[in-house]
């Protein structure tokens, strides 16, 4: 455990916030309406750890457990499916409300929209969701892997019937050759969910699809008795998924936000980056980006979503891997009473910085710069449970970090 949490108080100056509205709840009430009528919905568990915030030193901990979204394993075809139907409503000048599950899949609208090949590049689980969804909308998808990506993660996408290949590339790379691609191909789009400047619309539905993980927990909490955490933490690769979080609760909660906690892998941390340089312009990180958490494992930040967590986040985490190692054993064998969670690398990142965080002396600082103490009342979301059974296996089991 040599390498140490590195992390930065958000001190950039503001911005005018006009991607916040994005996140707005009508809009995320038309996503999760459209996630709702897929046969295969239903909500993903909000996970209450009592015996685990006594002994980090905390209220109450929530973790919302994507491990059983759609069958898949992950939160990710949340985005890829809502930005797909959002794609094909645009083409045949309809509001999306108009297209639920049983339109999407009918005879009448293959033959209105015909077939699109949808493009995109993933370390797995984003991959995974854009071709499953295309398979249950009748479309094409096509599928670039980052080296390093496992083979049992290409196989789980080959499954949903997408094209899909392990490429010589990094995670960035594998994104700008999507990208072309798709420009070269007749109805070809990228689905990617990251955006850059000229490449907004899409990565905005994507994160308005994971919104609906947002709106659920947000209910969850309702109903087990809080009004409202006091802190969310929320992992981050491109800063899709920790924009639409962030952008949703401070909607949610307009008048009394939470406080916000982004965390990162280290060796791919630029949202930390920008954020340790202070004058809120984007950092790049590149390089092979060598980590177990492959989720998060992105070098060039979304630029919708850096907006709002510039705005919005109190601290950014920079994580080793030790920390996503026991993020995962501490949530596959919690405090006696609490329910356990299999949770994957990307997935326990968060918790395993709370942890860290609440009971390692070294990281006092990082605790009081964060605000958290035993009123505190804490959100995470693990994202993803083992996508790679056998690397779940060597961590939880084995004790190994690779």
């Amino acid at each position: 455990m040599s390498e140490q949490i590195k992390w930065a108080v958000n001190h950039m100056p503001g911005t005018e916030d006009q991607n916040l509205p994005i996140m707005g709840l009508k809009e995320i009430g038309k996503a999760r309406a459209f996630h709702e009528s897929f046969p295969q919905y239903s909500k993903t568990p909000l996970t209450k750890l009592e015996h685990m915030a006594a002994y980090l030193g905390v209220k109450e901990v929530y973790v919302k457990d994507e491990s059983y979204r759609f069958g898949l394993n992950a939160f990710k075809v949340l985005g890829g499916s809502f930005a797909m139907a959002r794609y094909i409503a645009s083409e045949t000048g309809k509001d999306v409300s108009e297209l639920p599950y049983s339109v999407l899949t009918s005879d009448e609208l293959r033959e209105e929209f015909g077939q699109a090949t949808f493009f995109t590049a993933t370390d797995g689980n984003h991959g995974r969701g854009v071709a499953w969804a295309a398979n249950k909308l009748r479309q094409k998808a096509v599928v670039h892997m980052p080296k390093g990506t496992t083979q049992t993660r290409l196989e789980n996408i080959r499954k949903e019937g997408a094209q899909v290949d392990i490429q010589e590339l990094n995670y960035d790379d594998c994104v700008r050759l999507a990208a072309k691609e798709a420009a070269e191909t007749p109805r070809g789009v990228i689905v990617q969910d990251t955006a850059w400047d000229g490449y907004e619309e899409i990565p905005s539905w994507i994160m308005q699809g994971y919104g609906t993980m947002a709106m659920e927990a947000g209910e969850q909490l309702n109903e087990q008795g809080c009004e409202r955490p006091t802190h969310v933490f929320v992992q981050a690769g491109v800063g899709s998924l920790a924009g639409a979080v962030v952008g949703y609760f401070t909607n949610l909660y307009p008048d009394n936000p939470p406080t916000f906690v982004v965390v990162e892998a280290d060796v791919a941390a630029c949202l930390y980056k920008g954020a340790a340089a202070g004058d809120g312009k984007p950092r790049i990180v590149d390089g092979d980006m060598q980590t177990i958490m492959a989720g998060l494992a992105c070098g060039e930040p979304n630029t919708i979503s850096w907006d709002i967590l510039k705005n919005h986040v109190k601290v950014f985490i920079a994580a080793p891997d030790w920390v996503a190692a026991k993020g995962m054993r501490m949530l596959a064998a919690p405090i006696k009473g609490d329910a356990p969670i299999t949770s994957g690398e990307s997935g326990a990142a968060p918790f395993g910085a709370l942890a860290a965080m609440m009971t390692m002396e070294e990281y006092a600082d990082l605790r009081n710069d964060i605000g958290l103490d035993e009123n505190s009342k804490v959100l995470l979301f693990s994202t993803e449970g083992d996508t790679d059974p056998d690397r779940y296996k060597n961590i939880v089991w084995e004790g190994k970090e690779r």
